[in-house]
């Protein structure tokens, strides 16, 4: 059974095809800058290594219709005939409150996805085109939505609500969501698996760190609280994210300078131009802003410095709230790959039996692993997370 796992960005289409029987990718691939001059496509099979061309694409449609004549290739593709994909799974990124759980396309879903598009302006109408390309390219096969939002859907009202006057949440949804569930999920499944102990059975903290991070604190299997809010700005500092503010900042900023009471230039000061770097200068890309400490670069060292004193918070706060944690997991493009941040992150944290053992915590390995000592309380874990392969799960489930 084969599901072609569908991502597409407002530019960008991403897509993964899995041998389901064995949970085996097979094919792999990203088309960026769709509808620019100088779209680029870079693609790879099981079989055959990575190969990168510049493309030209108008649409989501034509790079969904690039991407389907590249799996019925005959010299390098991977499928014979489009009936071999059994299911679609489409990542989404906001499914407000309409959505609390992965659901097969229809009409219906079709237009409640669509009264998403406020909420998330930059995400949802490209899932929605994605959908609508996939339709047109593979008639009859069917669509599932997994969206980021779900896994987090089990946290109590006092955790989702912000005090704002109840209308704004009545009228206006205004509320948590929470992103990076489908991350989430996967690797608190995986925490589950290498501590042997039932899900239902452990609390856990999941470190989703990249250049978007989100903290989320799951008890015996339900979310209880994550860092992100009402849209993925919210929590830890990111790589050009600001993370938690004072809201009065905001306002301050529109009295103050007129260029910021455009919507989208404040929007865009506080998601592409903060975070590291923001307050770096340099980058927003973690490995630069090492490099830049190493170069002893004082404000790469207060970037760095913010990022993981954000995210201890968020991990003393949520050992509170849980009242024990059974273990900590770090997971996405920082948390897997720099020893720096975790060994950063879990400094001083003894106090709540979280110990990171130095050497493991150094060790090259792309594999899941302890990095905790012996005596630590709570275990710390290297999970790699794979949100493509929890896509393809859910929609098989769903079919």
């Amino acid at each position: 059974m084969k599901v072609l796992v569908v991502n597409c960005g407002s530019s960008s289409v991403k897509y993964t095809l899995f041998e389901m029987d064995e949970e085996q990718k097979i094919a792999w691939g990203l088309i960026e800058r769709v509808g620019l001059p100088e779209a680029y496509y870079k693609r790879q099979t099981i079989s055959a290594e990575e190969k990168k061309e510049v493309v030209k694409v108008k649409n989501h449609t034509e790079a969904i219709e690039l991407v389907i004549e590249e799996l019925l290739d005959r010299e390098a593709g991977s499928i014979t005939d489009i009936n071999e994909i059994a299911i679609v799974g489409h990542r989404i990124v906001h499914g407000g409150d309409k959505f609390s759980k992965s659901v097969l396309v229809t009409e219906e879903v079709k237009k409640d996805l669509k009264d998403c598009f406020s909420i998330a302006p930059l995400h949802t109408p490209a899932h929605y085109a994605g959908i609508i390309a996939v339709e047109k390219m593979l008639p009859g096969i069917p669509s599932v939505l997994v969206f980021d939002t779900a896994f987090h859907q089990t946290m109590p009202d006092y955790a989702y609500m912000y005090a704002l006057p109840y209308e704004f949440y009545e009228e206006d949804h205004i509320r948590k969501y929470g992103f990076h569930g489908t991350s989430h999920n996967y690797v608190s499944q995986r925490a589950a698996k290498m501590l042997g102990k039932p899900l239902t059975k452990l609390n856990l903290i999941t470190a989703h760190l990249g250049n978007g991070s989100s903290i989320a604190a799951i008890e015996k299997g339900r979310v209880v609280d994550t860092s992100m809010g009402f849209t993925p700005l919210q929590g830890v500092v990111m790589g050009t994210r600001c993370g938690d503010i004072d809201p009065a900042i905001i306002a301050y900023l529109l009295d103050k300078y007129s260029q910021y009471k455009k919507g989208s230039v404040l929007n865009d000061l506080l998601n592409k131009k903060s975070g590291l770097a923001g307050i770096s200068g340099i980058s927003g890309d973690m490995r630069a802003i090492i490099q830049a400490v190493d170069e002893g670069n004082k404000r790469a060292e207060l970037a760095f410095n913010m990022l993981t004193y954000s995210v201890k918070k968020y991990i003393g706060a949520y050992y509170g709230i849980l009242n024990g944690v059974d273990g900590l997991v770090f997971t996405a493009g920082i948390g897997e790959n720099s020893a720096l941040v975790r060994e950063s992150v879990c400094k001083n944290l003894s106090v709540l039996g979280i110990e990171i053992d130095i050497k493991k915590n150094r060790e090259c390995s792309d594999e899941e692993r302890f990095i905790s000592t012996k005596k630590s309380k709570v275990k710390i874990m290297i999970i790699p997370t794979n949100e493509e392969l929890m896509i393809a799960r859910e929609s098989k489930r769903m079919c």
